[in-house]
């Protein structure tokens, strides 16, 4: 790719991807205004118990993994992304008046078990129509910057939620009110500017979840969902840097703007290390993200001062920012274009599952041995992550006839 191309590269970005970015990030300033404030107003307003914060959160999270898997496969066998991506965005946006309105647990799980099948209806097919409408050549960069604008919603709505907070005297429901008008918004704008590519109308439907199918899917692609997976095992739940900033001192109240720093930086991050994805080897990038994520743990293992929680914080944001947009792309690259949504919903329940149990690991961890030491065993899970990089890099050419990078 010459340096005029490279340039240009923003501009070539189909108009589609930019579209698909600004409604992901109008959807993650709504959950976010409510997801920041939500533990507060299920204990304070609601006097539910910090066990019943925890079934709730895992019950939604897992109902999201397990409707990923049907709605990539469900993509690929209707032939069409939109109406399905379509359909999770408005189940988003229909689930935030009922935060606002829940008088009790029930309501409120309703509502959140709602909005999670939205968000698991809508990933895939999201994912598998960015590269739908993306060249090969450029597809990083348009992962990139989908997921750039995406982790601008994360800071923003944390951000708005605080200041309504102040503004309101903590009125949680005031602030739901206004969680649902971005809601919305992103619905519209999904609605109004994507246009579908053209696909055969006679073209014979089948189910991608036959094993016959299934068997399409190359070593190379399983190597990615593998990989994806134990990435995830060395980069657990972001609630274990905020209760590690909560440790060494930093004031309550200032505690997630630690959040919206590292998500300043992961939407710093994505797109320029998305659009180096295109032009340089997928598994070195992957290396150095591990690196750097290897170097995250190592501060906030060792920290005892906030200043070494903040650059760990920092690396852990252009960890991401190296790494998931990329991600995204080699599972692009390695699936059939009939079985993309397929084959997003599955590594999306491998890494979920993923995310589950180190999380689970780290809080064992955290509770037995310490805070470090639950960073420390972050940094050996990235070391066999970046051992297996290798073992990959070394067989990619006879795994799959399409190149890793």
């Amino acid at each position: 790719m010459n340096t005029n191309t490279r340039g240009a590269t923003l501009r070539q970005i189909p108009a589609s991807v930019w579209v698909l970015g600004f409604v992901s990030m109008l959807m993650d300033i709504s959950s976010e205004m409510i997801h920041s404030l939500l533990p507060m107003f299920m204990v304070g307003a609601l006097g539910m118990s910090a066990f019943a914060v925890g079934v709730i959160e895992g019950l939604a999270e897992s109902t999201a993994l397990i409707v990923k898997v049907f709605s990539g496969a469900l993509s690929d066998y209707l032939g069409r992304r939109k109406g399905l991506a379509l359909f999770g965005y408005a189940l988003g946006a229909l689930s935030k008046p009922l935060f606002a309105l829940a008088p009790g647990a029930g309501l409120l799980v309703t509502a959140r078990l709602t909005d999670r099948v939205g968000k698991g209806i809508r990933g895939a097919p999201r994912d598998a129509l960015v590269a739908d409408v993306t060249p090969p050549e450029i597809r990083g960069a348009a992962f990139g910057l989908r997921q750039s604008l995406d982790t601008i919603g994360a800071f923003l709505g944390p951000l708005l939620a605080v200041g309504l907070m102040l503004l309101w005297a903590n009125d949680f429901r005031a602030v739901f009110w206004v969680a649902v008008i971005p809601g919305v918004l992103s619905v519209l704008v999904l609605l109004l500017g994507v246009r579908e590519p053209e696909r055969h109308e006679g073209a014979r439907r089948v189910n991608p979840i036959r094993r016959e199918n299934i068997r399409q899917l190359s070593t190379a692609y399983w190597w990615v969902v593998a990989l994806g997976a134990v990435f995830t095992l060395a980069r657990f739940s972001e609630a274990f840097l905020v209760l590690r900033a909560e440790q060494v001192g930093i004031p309550m109240a200032l505690v997630p703007l630690v959040m919206v720093a590292m998500n300043l930086v992961y939407a710093a991050a994505a797109y320029p290390f998305g659009k180096l994805s295109d032009r340089i080897s997928h598994t070195k990038l992957l290396a150095w993200g591990l690196a750097v994520l290897i170097a995250a743990d190592a501060l906030l293992a060792s920290a005892q001062h906030w200043g070494m929680v903040i650059a760990g914080v920092a690396l852990w944001g252009v960890h991401m920012g190296m790494t998931q947009g990329l991600l995204a792309t080699m599972v692009a690259n390695t699936a059939p274009t009939d079985l993309r949504g397929t084959a997003f919903g599955v590594f999306n329940l491998a890494s979920g599952i993923a995310m589950l149990a180190a999380s689970a690991v780290a809080g064992l961890l955290w509770d037995a041995y310490g805070s470090s030491m639950t960073f420390w065993a972050g940094g050996v899970f990235a070391l066999l992550c970046l051992a297996g990089v290798a073992v990959g890099r070394n067989r990619r050419s006879s795994a799959s006839s399409v190149p890793l990078g």
